[in-house]
């Protein structure tokens, strides 16, 4: 079965056209509520994924394992391993951002056969940018072929970035203690969306993620390896998003790969 890699970006334009921009910097006190500590959502949440997982089901009849779905039932992301089909869609990756004000948020979705990423898509609505990827077919932004080149082999011209909030304590202060011997060191955008295409630029060379989740991690990843980049768990095996995993460690490639996963973790 081929996927229509146009269409699906039709889809996540249009959506973002018809119900998250009209939103961005005109969201009511009413429109956004906390849905879990420390995690917002916002009514172009809800309404974009309801849409955009139609939609989607139009063009291959499969579960979808939204993020705002899932928040409401946890069990949903099991149809990744149980089902040979499934969509991954995250309607606004990086809603606080979104409800803020800023621009940077994204539109994500994935598409995934037999729990392996096969197609993915991150969009960028203000700025209209998509970048798409498929399973054996490389990865493209605004139809422009996208290959990451090797990261400096000096860990001090490293640049990376870590999400420290769900990192353990011990994990954080191994982090803290590698900062000076990068270049850089943040804590990223707020959005992953932002991130993985800073990272496939060449922005970024590295990125270390604790608890991921499959809406946050499939579309970027399946990017990032199509360009020629690694995803992968700290004792070397490929990110899924039908299984489950503490940490990720993402980088150009296999070399600063193993560089920032001993610096970070100490592995």
């Amino acid at each position: 079965m081929t996927i229509d890699i146009d269409a699906v970006t039709t889809i996540l334009r249009e959506t973002a056209e018809s119900t998250i921009l009209p939103r961005f910097g005109a969201l009511s006190e009413d429109e956004v509520s906390e849905k879990a500590p420390g995690e917002i959502v916002t009514v172009a949440d809800r309404e974009a994924e309801e849409l955009i997982g139609r939609r989607l089901r139009e063009l291959v009849d499969a579960p979808v394992v939204g993020e705002e779905a899932t928040s409401a039932d946890p069990g949903l992301v099991r149809v990744l391993g149980s089902e040979p089909t499934a969509w991954v869609v995250d309607p606004v990756d990086g809603t606080r951002n979104f409800a803020a004000g800023d621009d940077r948020f994204a539109v994500m979705a994935a598409l995934v056969r037999g729990g392996r990423a096969v197609a993915s898509w991150i969009l960028r609505p203000t700025e209209g940018t998509v970048h798409a990827a498929e399973l054996g077919s490389g990865t493209w932004r605004d139809g422009v072929r996208v290959h990451r080149a090797p990261a400096p082999a000096d860990p001090a011209e490293l640049r990376g970035m870590t999400q420290l909030r769900f990192l353990s304590p011990r994990e954080r202060d191994r982090v803290h203690a590698a900062v000076p011997g990068f270049a850089l060191l943040d804590g990223g955008s707020g959005c992953v969306g932002v991130d993985y295409p800073r990272l496939l630029s060449g922005e970024l060379d590295f990125m270390l993620f604790a608890d991921p989740t499959p809406w946050d991690h499939t579309p970027g990843g399946l990017l990032l390896t199509e360009a020629g980049g690694v995803s992968l768990r700290p004792e070397g095996t490929p990110y899924r998003p039908d299984e489950e995993g503490r940490l990720l460690l993402t980088a150009a490639d296999e070399t600063t790969w193993r560089t920032a996963r001993s610096l970070l973790l100490g592995a």
